[in-house]
């Protein structure tokens, strides 16, 4: 069987027009996709006005938020107040070796008093140390010529 040599694999000229529709396709499935709604808790955490050097642990952590409207958060979950001592209770004896400390991830809105009572249901479950998390300050770069 002889194939001839001289043929081209394509005949007509190079369309542009479908590649530029799967471009554009591809532009409004991102544009849609940002508009999606992201999961979590939109907090917003009041921004530490101290030095750099803020407080942290290197000890095993729980971590707890309040939303603006006192909602409370353990878990990636809505608990009332009464199982969130249970759950902090359980979370003491799950881990032994070592002192645990709370992180408390609070809206701007949450007052000092609710703050406060955390602390304390927290101190009754077992847990000692209490941590307000805090967006980093903002520090401008020095200019250089």
């Amino acid at each position: 069987m002889k194939f001839p040599r001289n043929s081209k694999l394509l005949r007509s000229p190079f369309d542009l027009a479908p590649f530029a529709a799967v471009f554009f396709l591809l532009i409004i499935f991102l544009m849609l996709g940002a508009l999606l709604p992201t999961p979590g808790l939109p907090l917003q955490l009041p921004v530490s006005q101290g030095p750099s050097d803020l407080p942290g642990t290197d000890q095993p952590t729980v971590a707890i938020a309040v939303d603006a409207s006192n909602q409370l958060y353990f878990a990636n979950q809505i608990i009332k107040e009464k199982n969130l001592a249970a759950r902090l209770r359980e979370a003491v004896a799950k881990n032994p070796p070592g002192p645990l400390t709370l992180v408390i991830h609070a809206d701007q809105a949450v007052s000092y008093e609710e703050l406060v009572r955390l602390t304390l249901l927290a101190r009754d479950a077992g847990i000692q140390n209490a941590l307000l998390a805090t967006l980093p300050r903002v520090i401008s770069a020095p200019v250089t010529p």
